[in-house]
């Protein structure tokens, strides 16, 4: 079944992406990568996952998009059902449902209720009873969660589906649906928050169910249960629609773009991921002045950028990236090693607004002594470089007053601060306790990295990874405590000279003290050193091995003609 749906998701992107409908050969071979499929094959293999999603239609021989139903209905000729759930917690995945509630909406009247008990098959955390006023008792032998959503889905017909926080109620129905029909709901669903919230903005700051419903002075009362919390939304939304007719609402799909969150308004920039690689690459977000907003690296440059638009869920500084955006830029790149290298440059550069994790060598701190006490500072020391300055200076925090055999070596200083803390617990000092407590988990976090720095410091190695060039390899070598050269070898005797030339590059000693600007890319490469990618092989810092790994080297990730850097304007 999942395969089914992913082989639609799919579609519905191709079919997107190329504008309107695709033909079934095409379709099929490129969800079932085949080299041929005439029509009549590839519309027995696409027949189950278009008859399964409603998404989906025919259009003669080709795929398209089905119009969705109810979407052009007047406001005043749509049924609506408003429903509300009780769940064991808040993870469709692992929370089950056990109470459904809704309420019909015909001709702008409340209608007829439907309020059924669910047995989840799991007990009922205290917290949810205490809540909801469920137990376990009067739930056990009651309808399975599948066949409750049935009788729901039956009750509910073609009406359009309302709820509050539409997107946490529709996502236990959405699994119980596809576990009964393999396929998901793909009717209107109007989401009262996001309506209220732009039909009422400056008039009440929020759009809790309780508060609306005082707000609009319902005769029912939400009270955390399924039909109460349903008839109260349904009420709520006879005033909202009536808010909406004033701004000029008309139809069904009005009111559902007045309710859609902001976040869903990015939607339709999701063309401007189409064509992307499914290479390894960076990307770089721009705004119609061309300046660089954000950027960022994946292993896969077309699945990353289209799920900017599908997510509901990116910070502040990137969503306010994506309301800005005008362009996308990617640059493929052979492997993500590689990627994560020009990531890491571009981060330098550019210093994007939205980029959270900034690379600024500039701002890292040492730990240096200073009498008898650890400070932060700019000056190189073996202890560093430090990202975190506030981490760091806790660090030092920790450590006032401590012997000096402890301020060379600061772990020392573990046991008598954890015994500190114990004793500072039993006198009920919880303050001085918790003050402490911040200050020890600092300095064992600065004291693990370190650890893990240092041991970056000596390492030497070669990365021998796909360029992007067919037939060419990337040697990325290793040595000194930094990345000390990147050589792409070509296939035959060429290839010795590269390895010789970057052997060369790796003959300085380790440094005393690590370089911040150094840093970040150590870092990146000790991450695939401990996780490597399928495609990494690491050799020593020998040419043989180095030149016998590269030509055992499997050809790049994916099977697609390498395409060169470019953006896609709206």
């Amino acid at each position: 079944m999942q395969l089914r749906l992913d082989a639609a998701d799919r579609l519905v992107e191709l079919i997107e992406e190329r504008r309107g409908p695709v033909y079934a050969e095409e379709a099929a071979r490129r969800l079932f990568a085949l080299r041929h499929a005439p029509v009549g094959l590839a519309r027995s293999l696409l027949e189950e996952v278009v008859g399964d999603d409603t998404r989906l239609a025919w259009r003669g021989d080709a795929v398209g998009l089905a119009d969705p139903p109810g979407a052009d209905l007047a406001l005043e000729d749509a049924s609506f059902v408003v429903v509300d759930l009780e769940t064991t917690g808040l993870r469709p995945g692992s929370s089950r449902i056990c109470e459904i509630g809704a309420v019909r909406v015909r001709g702008f009247e409340l209608a007829e209720e439907f309020e059924l008990l669910v047995d989840p098959g799991v007990p009922l955390a205290a917290a949810i009873s205490a809540l909801t006023g469920l137990h376990d008792a009067e739930l056990r032998g009651q309808p399975h969660p599948s066949i409750a959503v049935r009788r729901f889905l039956e009750f509910a017909g073609d009406a359009v589906l309302v709820a509050h926080n539409a997107r946490f109620d529709l996502a236990f129905i959405d699994r119980e649906t596809e576990r009964l029909t393999g396929g998901r709901l793909a009717g209107p669903v109007v989401d009262t928050v996001g309506l209220a919230r732009r039909l009422l903005a400056g008039r009440t700051r929020r759009a809790g169910l309780a508060s609306l419903a005082q707000f609009f002075g319902t005769e029912a009362r939400p009270c955390h249960r399924a039909l109460p919390d349903a008839q109260a939304t349904a009420e709520i939304l006879l005033q909202l629609i009536g808010l909406a007719q004033e701004r000029g609402a008309r139809t069904v799909a009005d009111l559902v773009d007045l309710a859609a969150p902001r976040v869903r308004k990015v939607y339709a920039k999701r063309t401007l991921a189409f064509g992307a690689p499914t290479s390894p690459g960076v990307y770089l977000f721009r705004d119609r002045h061309d300046q660089v907003l954000y950027v960022g690296r994946a292993r896969d440059l077309r699945a990353r950028l289209r799920s900017y638009f599908r997510s509901e869920r990116q910070r502040p500084a990137v969503e306010a990236a994506l309301f800005a955006l005008e362009r996308i830029e990617w640059r493929p790149m052979g492997s993500e090693v590689e990627a994560a290298i020009e990531e890491l440059r571009l981060l330098r550069e550019l210093r994007p607004v939205a980029n959270a994790r900034n690379a600024r060598p500039d701002r890292y701190v040492y730990l240096r002594r200073r009498g008898d006490k650890l400070v932060c500072s700019q000056t190189p020391t073996p202890l560093g470089p430090i990202r975190s300055r506030a981490r760091a200076r806790l660090a030092c925090r920790a450590l006032d007053g401590a012997s000096e055999e402890e301020l060379e070596r600061p772990e020392l200083a573990l046991p008598r601060l954890r015994a500190r803390l114990r004793h500072l617990a039993d006198c009920r000092r919880y303050e001085d306790a918790a003050r402490l407590r911040d200050r020890i988990r600092a300095l064992e976090q600065i004291l693990n990295y370190l650890r893990r720095v240092e041991s970056l410091r000596h390492a030497r190695c070669c990365l021998v990874v796909p360029a992007l060039e067919p037939g060419f390899v990337r040697a990325i070598f290793v040595a000194g405590g930094r990345v000390a050269a990147v050589r792409t070898l070509p296939r035959g005797d060429g290839a010795r000279l590269e390895v010789e030339a970057g052997l060369a590059e790796t003959n300085r000693g380790t440094p005393d003290h690590l370089a911040a600007e150094e840093l970040d890319a150590l870092l990146a490469i000790g991450t695939f050193l401990r996780r490597p990618p399928p495609e990494l092989r690491v050799a020593p810092l020998a040419a043989n091995e180095i030149l016998r790994l590269a030509a055992a080297l499997p050809p790049a990730l994916d099977g697609e003609p390498r395409a060169r850097p470019r953006a896609r304007a709206a």
